[in-house]
């Protein structure tokens, strides 16, 4: 299995140095109810919201508004789906900036291997995220279109009954959102329906680097056997990292844009929107489905 390179942690000390990067993932606000006409006081999680800046060697890169927590997973999950690396081995070291320790767990640094050709200045000027969007600060469409991404795996089947499954499955698993109710979700399922991995975060595409990252540490890139489940839309940037990862199955509760859809449809990605109560909308590579005989004509 291949690595970050040199590690920055092995993975027993891993969620301690977690646990020193998170200022706060959730925190307790008085508040006022209003309901019918009466009012009164209670107190209510709030999820947090950070900026996290992501440094290569010296140089800040990017910074995206992010829930604190499993920031090195979501700052190697941007490199790779903004097609800045193309390998885990090409980082070097991943791991909290050092200096100005009052910010310290706010800021990443990443450095990469000797020899790795990476332009900086490239990468500042089309990096800039926020939690709402993915891809704002791009100066246009063509420069979020990712360089070298091939058709996900066409003989990767999946159940509908698995897809049906998902949204359940995803929602239990949201530890944070039970609380706060302010939190997207990533999910990673093999083609059974098994909850592989989730992360939550403030932006629906941090939490999908953070999944992604997870892959890419742990050597399961491409993951050519795995349905991605999203909370919120799947828009243009989410369709765009999974592809990067080699997803062949993105599913969504809600909808997805035209951008997004004429994107999964280009490069032959199974797109769903709407997964909810047994009902979903595919609006791309219906073919992944196993249709049932009955369904033949709906299919074509």
């Amino acid at each position: 299995m291949s690595s970050y390179g040199p590690r920055p942690f092995k993975p027993s000390d891993r969620d301690e140095q977690e646990e020193h990067m998170i200022p706060r993932v959730t925190s307790v606000a008085g508040v006022h109810t209003w309901s019918d006409g009466q009012v009164s006081r209670s107190v209510d999680y709030l999820v947090g919201e950070e900026p996290l800046e992501i440094r290569v060697g010296e140089i800040p890169i990017s910074v995206t508004m992010r829930t604190p927590g499993h920031d090195l997973e979501l700052a190697a999950g941007f490199l790779f789906t903004e097609g800045l690396i193309e390998h885990p081995d090409q980082i070097a070291s991943i791991r909290p900036a050092a200096d100005e320790r009052q910010n310290g767990a706010n800021r990443v640094r990443v450095d990469l291997a000797s020899g790795v050709d990476f332009n900086l200045e490239a990468a500042r000027r089309n990096c800039y995220t926020t939690s709402s969007c993915g891809v704002c600060g791009k100066a246009s469409i063509d420069s979020v279109r990712v360089q070298g991404v091939t058709p996900p795996n066409p003989e990767y089947q999946v159940d509908p009954e698995v897809i049906c499954r998902l949204p359940e499955k995803l929602r239990a698993a949201q530890a944070i959102f039970g609380r706060t109710g302010g939190l997207h979700a990533a999910g990673l399922f093999s083609p059974e329906g098994q909850l592989l991995v989730l992360r939550e975060d403030v932006g629906r595409h941090n939490a999908v680097d953070k999944v992604i990252g997870w892959a890419l540490h742990n050597d399961l890139l491409p993951l050519s056997r795995a349905i991605l489940m999203v909370s919120g839309r799947g828009g243009f940037e989410i369709v765009q990292k999974a592809l990067v990862a080699g997803i062949p199955v993105l599913a969504s509760v809600s909808a997805p844009s035209d951008l997004a859809v004429n994107l999964a449809r280009e490069f032959g990605m199974t797109l769903i929107g709407f997964l909810r109560n047994r009902r979903f909308v595919v609006y791309s590579a219906i073919g992944r489905l196993q249709i049932a005989p009955g369904s033949a004509e709906l299919a074509a």
